[in-house]
């Protein structure tokens, strides 16, 4: 049974959307890296609780593997996340190009009807925070009967204070027996007095994004209403490709796609302003879960624990005299005296000082970076790729120094370099080295060198991470120069 006596053992297909730059959550959130990438608040990365939040749904429900819909460039690095939280079946669908929620909703939709029935998708950005998972779980059973009976769910999340950054959702007339209310009308972001009338009133609430369609019920709204859309997307999945975990819907169909958000494109076509005796096409659950989009620092300060003077502290961080400030500490030590409301983000290659009541004005700082072609606004000293990651921890006009971890079992490609050569300290691990017609292991505290022009690959073959010292010295040290022969990520 799924809720109220449903009386169906019902199919429910994770959907999560990857997509999103996190700009406001900088120097953390990087567009190489954003937010949902990141352990915000805990220990795993929003991607991993959002993986997370079903498990153990109960009410007779079968859970597909996840499917995840993101960007090429973060594919193994998702893939990975769901790996490390238990999830090694989940897929990743991949947007050729980025056209915002409702084709990459689409994309997700056609994928999950590749299997043997027609599931509920519970469609869930992968950079949300739910702290509450039983009364998050609860409201979804609640919702998953009226979706497995043909509407559109949507959750009304309860609006906490007058926010004017995100959206709400009216409620109408209630559908008997089932705690859900029709949906009378999406409405934009208001300003702060219309706001204020919004919580009192008692009928808005916050629109969150998270919605329970069947794949089924969802194309044929979205052919009714956006054909050029639907089609585009049926034409791009017809020619997909699969390999490992990704499909890869086909690039030249997928760009005919029309550009549309899950809202304008199906969701605000379908509110009914006045009730009516025919069963609503939308339906909207009400919410209380402690849910947040963490969308700026000054959220994340909200949710986080605190000391007796409101600090919210993270790393090797010290305070004196300091009240209502959060401060995280990335690399090293960080003291503050005296602020208050403030908000101090150290990292490795960047550090941010602001106060909480300009957070919005941080993605100004990453348009500044872009404009003058900062590498900061891309990525961080810390560089993740498929095979591990590696931190860049000194440069100079003709060498930079390398940290290296590889995961157990990667490899890195077989290539070579026109302009550097490298030496390599192995300080944890074996590594298993390629350099020309030789393949030989290095160990802890031994070393070898890698000539300018010489074809070469860097193994992990033991089930340790390995860890390693590279000291590259040349003429030019620019990731570009790289010549690959052959790599088993596909780059």
């Amino acid at each position: 049974m799924v809720a109220d006596g449903a009386g169906q053992n019902v199919g429910v297909q994770p959907l999560i959307l990857c997509g999103g730059s996190g700009s406001r959550l900088w120097p953390l959130s990087r567009e190489h890296h954003p937010k949902q990438l990141l352990p915000l608040m805990g220990s795993n990365t929003l991607l991993q609780d959002t993986l997370l939040r079903l498990s153990g749904l109960g009410g007779g429900c079968r859970v597909r593997p996840p499917l995840m819909v993101g960007n090429e460039a973060y594919r193994f690095i998702l893939a990975e996340q769901a790996r490390q939280v238990g999830f090694e079946a989940a897929q990743v669908v991949l947007e050729p190009v980025g056209r915002n929620t409702a084709p990459a909703l689409t994309l997700g939709a056609l994928a999950a009807l590749d299997g043997d029935d027609d599931p509920v998708l519970v469609v869930m950005p992968a950079d949300h925070v739910v702290t509450d998972r039983a009364a998050f779980q609860a409201a979804l059973l609640a919702g998953i009967a009226q979706a497995n009976a043909g509407a559109v769910v949507t959750f009304g999340i309860k609006a906490r204070h007058p926010e004017t950054g995100y959206g709400y959702i009216r409620r109408g007339a209630a559908v008997a027996g089932s705690g859900a209310f029709e949906v009378a009308e999406f409405v934009e972001k208001p300003d702060l007095d219309t706001a204020k009338r919004y919580v009192a009133g008692g009928v808005h609430d916050w629109n969150g994004g998270i919605f329970l369609v069947k794949a089924s019920v969802w194309m044929a709204h979205l052919q009714r209403l956006q054909p050029a859309m639907a089609d585009a997307c049926r034409a791009a999945h017809a020619q997909r490709q699969a390999d490992l975990h990704f499909i890869r819907p086909n690039r030249q169909a997928f760009e005919a796609c029309p550009a549309n958000s899950i809202d304008y494109a199906v969701m605000e076509h379908l509110a009914r302003p006045v009730a009516s005796p025919s069963p609503p096409d939308l339906v909207v659950v009400p919410l209380d879960a402690g849910w947040s989009d963490v969308g700026a620092w000054d959220a994340v300060w909200a949710l986080a624990e605190k000391d007796a003077d409101g600090n919210a502290l993270r790393g090797d961080a010290w305070t004196v005299g300091c009240r209502n400030t959060l401060v995280q500490s990335h690399s090293r030590l960080v003291a503050c005296v005296g602020l208050v409301d403030a908000v101090v983000i150290e990292t490795a290659d960047a550090v941010l000082v602001a106060h909480q009541d300009r957070m919005q004005d941080v993605k100004q700082v990453v348009a500044r970076l872009n404009a003058a072609q900062r590498t900061e606004a891309l990525q961080a000293r810390k560089v993740h790729r498929p095979w591990g990651w590696y931190d860049s921890v000194d440069a100079g006009g003709r060498f930079q120094v390398k940290r290296i971890v590889v995961n157990p079992g990667a490899s890195l490609s077989l290539q070579m370099h026109h302009h550097r050569a490298e030496h390599w300290i192995v300080v944890q691990g074996t590594a298993r080295v390629t350099r020309g017609q030789e393949v030989y292991l290095v160990s802890e505290n031994q070393s070898t060198y890698i000539p300018l022009g010489e074809r070469h690959r860097l193994e992990n073959p033991g089930k340790v991470p390995l860890e390693m010292i590279e000291v590259q010295s040349g003429s030019y040290l620019g990731e570009d120069d790289i010549v690959r022969f052959e790599d088993a990520y596909g780059r």
